[in-house]
């Protein structure tokens, strides 16, 4: 078999289609490209809102972190004016003071670590001083808003207002006896 070539008006004739194809798919490239801008602006929408729902799922965590690391503060300095040597109750002068108290022979910790304040990162607690002296509380640093405004002295945090988190205070308020707890002589 022998390799026939094509004469120049078949070549053209078979071209021309092609031609027109291109021509015509050419005017839909519009359509094509808004298409796929909607499909991006979509897309962009849809992540926005994930974003959005994640910012508001890490707010409320760090909430939680807060809670827990305030009140295990307090705690701690509820144990360390609890376990004061002698009668008369003092409250730690600093924070390290939680994390060990020279005041015993044996080595007493009322803390591992200084928890970091989750809206900072760091551990820089303000911290609410007792009138008598010494640390009565801390408190958060953050001026964000909070989620939660009610239902906080339940969680013993002392708040005139829940306005920001720096609010609320996490303060340890010993027991008061009355003259009825007594015991009598």
């Amino acid at each position: 078999m022998s390799a026939v070539a094509p004469r120049a008006s078949q070549v053209t004739e078979a071209v021309m289609p092609i031609g027109r194809c291109v021509r015509a798919r050419r005017h839909e490239r519009g359509f094509t490209f808004l298409g796929a801008l909607i499909v991006v602006a979509l897309i962009s929408v849809g992540l926005a809102a994930a974003g959005a729902g994640s910012a508001v799922e890490r707010h409320r965590e760090q909430e939680q972190q807060l809670l827990f690391a305030g009140q295990q503060i307090r705690d701690a300095i509820g144990r360390y004016y609890q376990l004061t040597p002698g009668t008369v109750k003092r409250y730690p002068e600093d924070l390290a003071d939680l994390l060990l108290d020279r005041r015993h022979f044996q080595t007493v910790r009322h803390l591992r670590r200084l928890y970091l304040d989750p809206f900072t990162g760091r551990p820089d607690w303000e911290v609410v001083r007792a009138p008598e002296g010494g640390i009565l509380g801390v408190r958060s640093r953050s001026m964000r808003q909070p989620w939660r405004t009610a239902g906080l002295e339940e969680l013993g945090i002392a708040a005139e207002t829940s306005a920001h988190y720096h609010d609320w205070q996490f303060v340890y308020r010993p027991p008061v006896v009355s003259p009825t707890t007594l015991p009598s002589r």
